[in-house]
């Protein structure tokens, strides 16, 4: 999907009604002169766990946590979230990659979109507890994350799984991220069984020191947004030099991967307007589809990065919903078209 500079910043015009339930809500992280990755973790926790007394937990939804080897000869948690009773022809996979940074969030962070995964379409979702910056910086988190889709892979029959149904990867924000450069990944090394989708909700495709001249005319979300909720480029500041990237790697920047991206599964792309990384997604999606591949994309004018999650009461965060259901229809649709 290609838009004029003016069609981008248009975009960025704050929504009315997210900006009237905004001035009546406490900020979800509060950024003073201290404030560091500890903080933000416990700052973080704190609200996850608000939101976990919401939560209901669904007895058809089986929830099982266990740990599994990583290329470095140590182990990370995965939880299975998975149908009581499976499909006839065998569960499809979704590999469930949390938000944060790489320097914060966790196993609880999606929950409710795992059970939905469960509920609806009668997933297996792998909900990947990858390990974190500072502590474990680049590229750990992302091998992290990809040990675990090979893992899948290789225990499809033992997770009463059926790749051939479906076998996505994906997440919002840093776990978009990491599906797109896990994406890459499977396509060079030839994983078997192979993806056939990703879930890229407000990636972040690319670092602004290093976008390649020919997009700086149309990458104007950085500066427009900076000081946009949720996503402030402060923050993320914070969460880069904890994290260390090699910036011009395609596993920390996948928009500059030096094959190029043909030969990539369907990806469905959510794109904020007033997000900084709004105009990763608009950049990614037509490198994605000028190299052959299929996409479908839906756009949330004047709203934040992830601002679902945050404001659950805003009428178009049930669009968020309904979209993303379809989104992911879509992804299992494409996905058997593209194999046969």
């Amino acid at each position: 999907m290609s838009l004029n500079a003016e069609q981008l910043l248009a975009l960025g015009k704050p929504d009315r009604e997210f900006e009237e339930l905004l001035d009546r809500r406490e900020p979800y992280i509060i950024l003073d002169d201290d404030f560091n990755v500890p903080r933000l973790r416990e700052q973080e926790k704190a609200y996850m766990k608000s939101v976990l007394n919401l939560s209901k937990p669904n007895p058809e939804v089986i929830e099982v946590e266990r740990r599994i080897p990583v290329r470095d000869g140590t182990s990370i948690t995965i939880r299975f979230h998975s149908p009581r009773i499976p499909p006839n022809s065998g569960s499809p996979i979704f590999v469930m990659l949390h938000s944060g940074g790489y320097c914060i969030g966790g196993l609880d962070n999606r929950i409710e979109d795992c059970r939905m995964f469960v509920e609806k379409w009668g997933f297996v979702v792998i909900n990947v507890d990858y390990r974190l910056a500072p502590e474990h910086p680049f590229p750990i988190p992302i091998y992290d994350a990809y040990d675990a889709v090979k893992w899948a892979a290789a225990n499809a029959l033992e997770l009463h799984a059926n790749p051939a149904a479906g076998f996505i990867v994906g997440g919002n924000s840093t776990g978009a991220s990491l599906a797109a450069s896990i994406s890459l990944l499977a396509r060079d090394e030839g994983l078997s069984p192979p993806l056939t989708g990703v879930l890229l909700s407000v990636p972040t495709v690319i670092y602004p020191s290093v976008i390649p001249e020919k997009y700086r005319d149309v990458y104007l979300a950085r500066e427009q947004n900076a000081n946009a909720p949720y996503y402030l480029n402060r923050l993320n500041e914070v969460f880069q030099a904890a994290f260390k990237p090699d910036l011009t790697s395609f596993l920390a920047s996948p928009l500059l991967h030096p094959a190029g991206h043909h030969n990539l599964p369907p990806a469905y792309i959510q794109i904020c307007g007033l997000d900084p990384a709004r105009d990763d997604g608009f950049i990614y999606d037509n490198i994605l589809r000028e190299a052959g591949n299929k996409t479908l994309v839906d756009i949330y004018p004047g709203l934040p990065h992830a601002f679902w999650a945050f404001l659950p009461q805003l009428s178009t965060s049930k669009k968020y919903a309904d979209d993303m259901k379809s989104g992911i229809s879509w992804l299992l649709r494409e996905g058997k078209q593209t194999k046969e």
